[in-house]
C-alpha cells in the first residue's frame, strides 16, 4: 500500500478488536521507521482494561521480542507497579510510536535509542487512538514527556503537571473517552537518573495516585 504522507491512518482497520489492530500493524508503512526496526511492537494487555499506560517507543529488547516494556525499564516498571498496588496484568501497555528508532554505534553492534520526531509521532497516532477506542480505559498514564505530548499537545510539560490527575482531552475517534490522564516519568529515565532511589520513589508515588483513583 502506498501513502502520500506520513500517517498510519490507511493501515488502521475500521473494524475489529485488538487482534485485528495488531495484525494490521505488522504491515504498517505509515512512516519510515519500519525500514530499520525489526518489527512492529504493538500494545499488550486485556482487551478491556481500566488502566492504560503509554510510553514513548519500544527499546532494543522490545524491538527484538515484539512486546512492550520487556527490557530493563519494563522490569523497573513492574516493581514500581507492584509497590503501588497495581497488577500489571490488569493494565494495557503500549507506546506512542510502534517502531524502534535508534542510532547504530560500535559498527552496528549497539543500537542507541533516539527520540522520535513530531512527524513520526503524528504518523503513528492513529494506532494509539484505535487502542484507546477499543480498550476503553478509565485512566491513561503517560510515561514520559513524549507520550504525554502525543495526547495533550506539544506545550504539555511534565514538570508542571506530573503526578496530577487531569481531565482527559477530547480526541476525535476516542469515545467514550477516558476519565483521567496522569503523566509521570518514564522508567528508563529512572534507570538513568543520578539519584535512582529518589527517582524511583517519585515514580511509585505517582502510581499510588493512580491506584487510589482506581479504588475510589
Amino acid at each position: 500500500m502506498q501513502v502520500s504522507e506520513s500517517t498510519a491512518e490507511p493501515f488502521v482497520p475500521s473494524r475489529g478488536g485488538l487482534r485485528a489492530l495488531r495484525d494490521a500493524a505488522r504491515d504498517c508503512r505509515g512512516c519510515d521507521l519500519y525500514k530499520s526496526a525489526t518489527q512492529t511492537v504493538f500494545g499488550s494487555g486485556p482487551s478491556r482494561a481500566r488502566l492504560l499506560f503509554v510510553g514513548e517507543q519500544p527499546g532494543d529488547r522490545e524491538d527484538i521480542e515484539g512486546e512492550p516494556f520487556v527490557g530493563p525499564a519494563g522490569g523497573l516498571l513492574d516493581r514500581a507497579l507492584a509497590e503501588a498496588g497495581i497488577e500489571r496484568g490488569d493494565a494495557y501497555l503500549t507506546n506512542a510510536v510502534k517502531h524502534f528508532k535508534f542510532v547504530p554505534q560500535d559498527r552496528g553492534k549497539r543500537r542507541i535509542h533516539k527520540k522520535p520526531s513530531t512527524t513520526e509521532m503524528r504518523a503513528c497516532r492513529p494506532w494509539l487512538v484505535a487502542e484507546l477506542r477499543v480498550v476503553r480505559p478509565e485512566i491513561v498514564v503517560c510515561l514520559g514527556a513524549t507520550a504525554a505530548q502525543a495526547l495533550m499537545g506539544g506545550d504539555f510539560r511534565i514538570s508542571r503537571e506530573r503526578g496530577v490527575l487531569l481531565d482527559f482531552p477530547e480526541i476525535a475517534g476516542v469515545e467514550p473517552r477516558p476519565v483521567s490522564l496522569l503523566a509521570t516519568t518514564h522508567p528508563s529515565a529512572v534507570v538513568r537518573a543520578p539519584d535512582r532511589r529518589e527517582a524511583y520513589r517519585g515514580l511509585v508515588s505517582d502510581l499510588e495516585v493512580v491506584a487510589a483513583a482506581l479504588g475510589s
